[in-house]
Order: C-alpha cells, then sequence, then structure tokens
C-alpha cells in the first residue's frame, strides 16, 4: 500500500465552498455554467482549486456591488491577467465609475421618493388629527356639553 500524496494547496468541495461564502450548490454550479469557476473532476465530484475560491470571493464581492455576471466575468478576467497592464486598469475604473453614477442615481431617485412619503405622511397625519378633533366635538355635542 502506497501512501497518500497530500496535495501542495487545499482543494475544496462544493458544499466547503457553499457553506463558507453562504450560497447553495446551485448557485456555485450556475458560476460555473457561466465560466466564472471552472474546477478539476475527479469523476462526478468537482474539486475546487485555491484560486476558484479567490474568484468565487470576487463573484461574491461583484454581485454585492451590483455589477452583471458579465461585467464580474470581465472583471475577474482581468484578475487573471498579468497584473499592472494600464489597459486592463483603465477598464476597472471605468467599470467602478459606471457603476458609481448608477448608483448615485438610484440614491437620488431614492431621496425623492422618501421626500415625497414624509409629505404624504405628514398630510394623512395632519387629516387625522383634524378627524380626531372634529370626533371629540361632535361626541361633546351630544354629550350634553353646553349645560
Amino acid at each position: 500500500m502506497s501512501p497518500r500524496s497530500k496535495p501542495e494547496h487545499p482543494t475544496y468541495s462544493i458544499v466547503d465552498l457553499a457553506r463558507e461564502f453562504d450560497v447553495t450548490t446551485r448557485t456555485i454550479r450556475f458560476y460555473e455554467e457561466h465560466g466564472l469557476l471552472s474546477p478539476m473532476r475527479r469523476g462526478v465530484q468537482r474539486i475546487y482549486a485555491p484560486r476558484d475560491r479567490v474568484r468565487l470571493r470576487l463573484v461574491m464581492r461583484g454581485k454585492r456591488l451590483g455589477f452583471s455576471i458579465a461585467e464580474i466575468k470581465e472583471m475577474i478576467e482581468l484578475y487573471d491577467a498579468e497584473r499592472g497592464e494600464e489597459r486592463q486598469l483603465r477598464l476597472f475604473v471605468r467599470k467602478i465609475g459606471e457603476r458609481r453614477a448608477i448608483l448615485e442615481q438610484q440614491r437620488q431617485d431614492i431621496q425623492v421618493i422618501l421626500d415625497e412619503l414624509d409629505g404624504l405622511d405628514a398630510r394623512c397625519r395632519a387629516l387625522l388629527g383634524e378627524t380626531a378633533t372634529v370626533r371629540r366635538l361632535e361626541r361633546g355635542g351630544r354629550h350634553g356639553g353646553d349645560d
């Protein structure tokens, strides 16, 4: 019997990564289908390398920041490419700027809606106050308050 050789780097199962990143195994397979992860296979078992784990971390960050799958894939490819290439860094900076502009517009839109809700809330509360006053006056008149 020969002793099993330990791999140089740790490996992960789909369940390991799903637990670590709090996602379903179906989510991880979805990312594979879109070319974001590419595990090795041992029969039908997926074996993920540290590189896949890093890529999954980048995918999760991209999703949290609101990027599309296509944008995340493009950025991961930048990550995989040789570091320091100006063209790639410029693209990354452009994508960040685009996302920031979208979020700023959403923030402005949300503020407009919040302002409108505040105004509506104030009007409703004022009407409720008027209604309560009218009811009190009506009750006072019916109970012989003028004796």
